[in-house]
């Protein structure tokens, strides 16, 4: 089952918890395996120890100098990609992979593919051993970067005031390499196992090749931007770059019937452009207004680096989970649930955190209750403030809004007129604000918990109308679920008698402040993709509303040793 696989896990930079395993599992010599002379012995010491290899792209690979060590101290530095004093079978494709590296989303330098020609010459002409070594070590760094870059990604997520929570690495590197590669029969099979197994990632890996191939067909050509919308109907100055980009991007249908000499806008390109507004989270009304023409008129090369951005936060996710998970992609506003075969199950749309000072977290967590009928409980920033600047204007504030005021104990000290000693020990903090259960209340009628130290969780919401909106990041962090008794009834599927009647009617009842915990918790993960790849072969391309495309765009772009791998 997909969400019960054993995966390989190489992750936490390139070091490894344990080395002596490797030590005891080196595979037996293959036929044609090489001795170095204490020339060639001193010469790989050298670049090993030193956790840096001048001939490489990128020189230093101290975060990996421990795997490297571990492989070769595990072999009596024994050269592990040369037989008969010529690269090995395995050591070939490898190179080959590297050179093909962009086909991943990768820089094919970060892994010395304009390198590899010569490096290979100079063994086809009597290689020397300290040739041999440098020709060894710089495949071992390269194919261990390759490796984790693979099945983790390049950046580590888990640096100090980012809050993805990366996996902990679970297999030996140095290890798996020797074990898995060195003497692989067939490499890229080995190399498909290391990456995520997710549908997601693979669709996105699949539109990758396809947006690379229209960038190279793409002739270029900004749209002329209009004053104001161009309706169906009405002259466009633009008709056949828009037929063209639209063709080419896949929204107009290579069959669609279009004159481009009509100078009109109307008929089929209409329909693309609806198409193209619903993939990009436009408002999808036909309108060419200047805004949707700014967005057909971003690069191509842009939509590019979105799919290679997306990629890697693929490979940050757990490659398996005891159940299959629930999954919010925050620039989407777009929550599913999957069933055991990575189909979606179950589709809602969320509100988000806000873009400016209220981010919704980004982690993965396992669901542990449910509550119905919640009180909503403040928090002691928004109480600060938001709630005691109301009262401070109005003391009939928290009434009109069905909040009360409580103690450290819970009990109720006020829900009507707040006096100037009550207002006192709330700007202390002595006291709380809660609202009260109920159909106005700002939870909704139920609230979705997986514990977390940031106070985050899936909630129904008392402004449905906001679910209307394109753009939703409009909450402080939690993560508001359109109509949520259906995610609710699949949250609470394997709690017998827990069906959608009974759970509309929790919602529904008169006992308030009901928990209901999971037979078995469940997996939810928020990420941030701004590339959607869905089942049925769209591509939905978002804004970067929280700025993380561009941050993390700029770590990439610095190269190995990239920033806490």
């Amino acid at each position: 089952m997909l969400f019960s696989l054993s995966a390989l896990m190489l992750g936490g930079g390139c070091q490894a918890k344990e080395h002596e395993a490797a030590r005891q599992s080196v595979p037996e010599a293959s036929s044609g395996a090489v001795q170095l002379s204490a020339e060639g012995q001193a010469a790989l010491h050298q670049i090993v120890d030193s956790g840096r290899d001048a001939e490489l792209h990128w020189p230093d690979f101290s975060p990996c100098q421990a795997d490297v060590k571990a492989f070769y101290d595990s072999s009596n530095y024994a050269p592990a990609w040369v037989r008969n004093r010529q690269p090995s079978a395995a050591a070939l494709e490898y190179i080959a992979m590297f050179q093909q590296a962009a086909e991943k989303g990768f820089v094919p330098e970060d892994y010395d593919a304009s390198l590899w020609a010569d490096r290979l010459n100079r063994l086809k002409n009597s290689p020397t051993d300290a040739d041999l070594a440098k020709f060894d070590a710089a495949l071992t760094v390269s194919l261990m970067r390759y490796v984790r870059a693979l099945n983790v990604g390049r950046v580590n997520p888990k640096m100090p005031g980012r809050q993805v929570n990366i996996r902990d690495q679970k297999v030996d590197m140095a290890v798996f390499v020797h074990q898995q590669l060195e003497n692989a029969a067939d490499p890229a099979a080995e190399m498909k196992a290391v990456e995520p197994p997710w549908p997601g990632y693979w669709r996105t890996l699949d539109w990758l090749h396809r947006a690379t191939a229209i960038v190279k067909e793409d002739t270029g050509g900004l749209l002329p931007v209009p004053q104001k919308p161009v309706l169906p109907g009405q002259p466009y100055a633009s008709v056949p770059r828009l037929t063209a980009l639209l063709r080419l991007i896949g929204d107009l249908p290579a069959d669609a019937q279009v004159d481009p000499n009509s100078g009109v806008y109307g008929g089929a390109l209409v329909d693309a452009v609806k198409q193209y507004q619903d993939r990009h989270g436009l408002d999808v009304d036909g309108k060419l207004s200047a805004s949707v023409v700014n967005d057909l008129n971003v690069p191509l090369s842009h939509r590019l680096e979105q799919i290679v951005l997306t990629l890697e936060r693929w490979r940050w996710v757990e490659h398996s989970f005891p159940q299959p998970p629930i999954v919010v992609n925050v620039p989407e506003f777009k929550l599913r649930a999957y069933d055991a075969t990575g189909h979606v199950m179950l589709f809602k749309k969320v509100i988000v955190g806000k873009a400016y000072g209220h981010h919704t977290p980004l982690f993965e967590k396992y669901i542990k209750y449910v509550v119905f009928r919640p009180y909503w409980e403040v928090t002691p920033s928004i109480q600060r403030a938001e709630i005691v600047p109301h009262i401070e204007r109005d003391p009939s504030y928290i009434s009109k809004k069905n909040f009360e005021v409580v103690d450290a104990d819970d009990k109720v000290v006020t829900d009507s007129v707040v006096s100037a000693e009550v207002l006192a020990q709330l700007r202390s903090g002595h006291y709380r604000v809660r609202q009260k259960p109920g159909p106005t209340n700002s939870l909704g009628l139920v609230k979705i918990i997986f514990p977390n130290s940031d106070n985050v969780y899936l909630h129904g919401t008392d402004a449905p109308q906001l679910f209307a909106l394109s753009r939703r990041d409009l909450s402080h962090g939690c993560v508001r679920v359109e109509n949520p008794s259906d995610l609710v009834a699949w949250v609470l599927r394997n709690n017998p008698g827990w069906d959608l009647q009974r759970v509309q009617a929790a919602m529904n009842g008169t006992t308030d402040n009901v928990t209901v915990n999971l037979e078995k918790p469940i997996p939810v993960l928020i990420l941030y993709a701004t590339v959607a790849t869905l089942e049925n072969g769209r591509a939905y391309f978002l804004d970067d509303i929280y700025g993380f495309d561009a941050e993390l765009e700029a770590m990439l772009a610095k190269g190995y040793p990239y920033p806490s791998s």
